[in-house]
């Protein structure tokens, strides 16, 4: 299957012309989307930016999964390029985790703003579950960029 997939008119496109590039691309607009969306609500949840209302974090959500959307297109396309040597590949198994945890941890932070930030509002702080959060999506999503620029750098690496 994976020899089928690698030789694929589509993979053939993706390594043999502008399609590499053009993946890549979309998939660092996806990354710097996602990563630094995250950092910026992050940093406000830690007590930065204090003019910006914790409820209006919320808004943030959709460009960030518009983010998420983007990394997951344009990895497909990256990913069908070169099968074989991904699913051998340690270090994008860990990234690939860390993608899945990223998602996960986006879930959770998104739903406690939503449910908790009138609250941090009036309070004038924010609940530990957020710090936490905050800082979880910030290390997750920092550690996908990194294994993924391992993962191209380092090649097969077994982890």
């Amino acid at each position: 299957m994976l020899e089928w997939l690698a030789q694929s008119s589509y993979s053939e496109w993706v390594r043999e012309s502008w399609g590499w590039a053009m993946a890549l691309t979309v998939h660092a607009f996806g990354n710097g989307i996602v990563v630094g969306l995250n950092l910026l609500i992050a940093m406000r949840v830690l007590g930065l930016f204090r003019t910006i209302p914790y409820a209006s974090l919320s808004k943030l959500f959709p460009y960030i999964w518009t983010g998420v959307a983007l990394q997951f297109l344009s990895g497909g396309t990256l990913w069908m390029s070169k099968p074989d040597r991904y699913v051998t590949d340690g270090v994008f198994d860990v990234k690939f985790t860390l993608v899945i945890l990223g998602i996960i941890t986006t879930v959770y932070f998104q739903k406690t703003i939503q449910s908790e930030s009138g609250n941090w509002q009036s309070a004038g702080r924010v609940t530990k579950r957020g710090t936490q959060l905050a800082a979880a999506a910030v290390l997750v999503w920092s550690g996908v960029i990194i294994m993924g620029r391992l993962t191209a750098y380092l090649g097969a690496l077994y982890i």
